[in-house]
């Protein structure tokens, strides 16, 4: 990731990278939304095609193959509403790059890929991602439901682990994840620096049966595995070692309004499909702890550039 960042910054004129590249210590390094609208940092529409070659090259190289394809997916929805709504702003070009930082493998650095319905936030050090949060990623609409591509679902595993863990709980089990009938409007940490959950309402993972934790835990996959390799077993490695509690809000016919989460001590996943009559999904992984880098990055490269 480090190597296609530094080649891809490499490539932008002066004036690209003036809009591009911010100082690492930057308050925008920690702020992202997931609405449609323009962002800091260059927009695909911006770049040439030699560009754009570098820039999948970024994003392959900071993502799984799966995760590329579905972030990439995502973006095509673009053209989807766009014929939808007939709504000449959606568009799949307006999605951003922006660095703050110079990429570097050894400086700290932080870089984000964002535009409607994704932001992924990758923070940098000595050549090694420490932190891949917030990740966000929506899919509206959630099943595409006539034209070409009817039937297709950009987050339908997702949403099938989830439908199958509550599947298997039993009623008292079911009892205590169902924590209330009414799904919020949507996910409760919105778009906030720090992600905060009041309390640690669900059904505790200490309750489930093994083949149950197994299903919990290949939900929480579904969504680490949009990172790259080493990146997903380190989220990975850090749920499994936590004491985690599952919520869910709402209905359970999956055409209905609903919401879960998953919430650890280190972090919380959410997942809402509430709008546009349950075909509309918003899903972000937080951590507590080390979203954008943490403050230990920040403190990191102030100390080693500011000294």
């Amino acid at each position: 990731m480090t190597d296609a960042a530094i080649e891809f910054v490499a490539s932008l004129s002066a004036e690209e990278r003036a809009r591009a590249v911010f100082p690492a210590s930057s308050p925008e390094r920690s702020t992202w939304m997931y609405v449609p609208g323009a962002r800091k940092g260059l927009c695909w529409s911006e770049l040439s095609s030699g560009q754009k070659e570098k820039a999948r090259a970024l994003l392959r190289a900071s993502l799984s193959k799966p995760g590329f394809e579905k972030v990439e997916a995502i973006r095509s929805l673009e053209s989807v509403l766009r014929e939808m709504e007939n709504n000449p702003s959606r568009d799949p070009e307006k999605y951003w790059f922006a660095f703050y930082g110079e990429p570097s493998p050894e400086a700290p650095w932080l870089w984000r890929y964002e535009g409607h319905h994704v932001s992924l936030t990758f923070a940098c050090r000595g050549g090694v991602t420490v932190a891949s949060t917030p990740q966000f990623l929506g899919s509206n609409p959630a099943e595409i439901r006539s034209g070409e591509r009817k039937g297709e679902r950009v987050l339908g595993e997702q949403q099938d682990l989830a439908f199958a863990f509550v599947a298997s709980l039993d009623d008292r089990q079911r009892s205590k994840a169902i924590v209330a009938s009414d799904p919020p409007p949507d996910i409760v940490t919105s778009n906030a620096r720090r992600a905060v959950i009041a309390g640690r309402l669900g059904l505790s993972s200490t309750e489930l049966s093994k083949g149950q934790r197994g299903r919990l835990m290949a939900l929480l996959r579904s969504f680490a595995q949009v990172q790259a390799p080493a990146e997903a077993n380190r989220r990975m490695k850090k749920a499994e070692g936590d004491d985690i509690v599952f919520a869910w809000m709402g209905t359970l016919d999956p055409r209905g309004r609903h919401y879960f989460r998953v919430q650890g001590t280190k972090f919380v996943l959410e997942f809402d499909d509430t709008q546009n009559e349950a075909n509309h999904i918003h899903t972000v992984w937080r951590d507590f702890d080390e979203d954008f880098g943490g403050d230990a990055l920040l403190e990191h490269y102030r100390e080693s550039h500011f000294r």
